[in-house]
């Protein structure tokens, strides 16, 4: 059987995700779909809408055979450590192919880029070295790089780089040379909303950020439904039902302000992304404010993104320190969260190939970076309150993948 791979994080699915997996299948001439998704934690720095289980149920009734969890340390990484985690793991499960939506929609002009900056590395790493230095946030580091070495070029054909779904699938390009993978690149134009369009109504396929939004400010799912499938819809309002509330900085905020001022500036020093004193502006945010916007409209400066101040401010809810990511260079398994018929065929016909262990309950390893996936889902859901139906922490245990015996079945059994 042939797999292609995606990367998403389906916070939440909609309708572009679903013309994405359909195009991935369709273009690769693939059998199976498999996607790496992101746990309860995500790359901007943002507790999930809902959690990865019932993400992963969207997926599975949407056009993925296979979902496999991004681990924390490279779900919650800028680009090109999300990228790099998120190719190694569709590496080892042996896809032929990866499949990214991009602004583009023409794999041409990633492979130019991505053969210009190998020609032009020293000058490229050097221009973001002096921008950071010089105050610049990475992004903008990466853009100055990106922008001074097209200055030195005839190639006319290369990727905008400015771009936020460009610049991953830049990454997952780079990613896959870096570690030697076969897999084959394609990618797909993206349709209708831009990843940060925050107006729901802008385009006939709207972006997860304007989904959100829109159930933030008006408190119901009715502006989002000719936005999602059905499977969304009724996943979603399952979820409504049972927690009556959604994952957002808002709701978590009480729990990472009490972790803040319990810590102190000292401790903060030890996490993860806190860098050149940014600890003390944090504490100092968390003790005047009580709401998680004003708080971050005092932390936010020119030096760091409101993206990068976020990663920062979920590794300090979760406890991640530097020195624990220091000991997870690379993925070390393959946590499976759900699969359907052919998902389950595929994945035993590949089985003695794997490159990483497969892991299916998680009882079954002791491993670092595991338990930080555990972690952080128990936090997540006690960071959501009390559910009459569901139990705040464990569910990492208690909760076996998904299965799905066709496409569009609902058995979880």
């Amino acid at each position: 059987m042939k797999a292609t791979g995606i990367v998403v994080e389906y916070n939440p699915l909609h309708n572009g995700h679903v013309y994405h997996a359909q195009q991935a299948r369709e273009t690769t001439q693939a059998d199976v779909v498999i996607a790496v998704m992101s746990g309860n934690f995500l790359q901007r720095g943002e507790p999930a809408f809902v959690d990865k289980w019932a993400r992963t149920k969207m997926a599975l009734q949407s056009g993925i055979d296979i979902v496999f969890e991004l681990p924390y340390r490279f779900a919650t990484a800028h680009a090109p450590i999300f990228a790099r985690g998120a190719i190694t793991l569709l590496d080892a499960v042996g896809c032929s192919s990866f499949c990214f939506g991009s602004e583009d929609g023409d794999i041409t002009p990633f492979t130019n880029s991505l053969s210009l900056i190998n020609q032009t590395e020293t000058v490229y790493e050097t221009v973001v070295k002096k921008a950071i230095q010089d105050g610049r946030s990475y992004p903008n580091a990466l853009k100055e790089a990106y922008t001074s070495i097209q200055d030195n070029t005839s190639q006319t054909q290369l990727a905008d780089l400015t771009k936020p779904n460009n610049i991953l699938g830049f990454h997952y390009m780079e990613a896959a040379q870096c570690i030697g993978s076969m897999m084959k690149p394609t990618t797909i134009q993206r349709r209708g909303a831009d990843y940060h369009e925050a107006d729901l109504h802008a385009h006939k396929v709207a972006s997860a950020t304007g989904i959100r939004k829109s159930y933030f400010s008006t408190g119901t799912m009715d502006e989002m439904e000719p936005f999602v499938p059905q499977a969304t819809k009724d996943i979603l309002f399952d979820w409504q039902a049972e927690r009556g509330h959604f994952g957002n900085w808002e709701t978590f905020y009480p729990y990472l302000r009490y972790t803040i001022l319990r810590e102190g500036p000292i401790r903060l020093a030890s996490i993860a992304d806190i860098t050149e004193g940014i600890e003390n502006a944090i504490y100092r945010a968390a003790l005047k404010h009580d709401a998680f916007q004003p708080f971050m409209a005092q932390v936010k400066s020119k030096r760091y993104t409101w993206t990068r101040i976020q990663r920062m401010l979920t590794h300090i809810l979760t406890g991640f320190t530097v020195e624990q990511r220091e000991t997870m260079p690379a993925p070390s398994y393959l946590r499976l969260l759900g699969m359907t018929g052919d998902g389950q065929t595929y994945l035993r016909s590949v089985k003695k190939h794997l490159t990483l262990p497969l892991i299916s309950k998680v009882a079954t390893l002791s491993n670092d970076s595991l338990t930080m996936d555990i972690r952080a889902a128990d936090l997540y859901a006690m960071a959501l309150g009390n559910c009459q139906h569901v139990p705040k922490i464990g569910l990492d245990y208690l909760t076996p993948p998904i299965r799905t015996h066709h496409f569009g079945s609902n058995d979880s059994k």
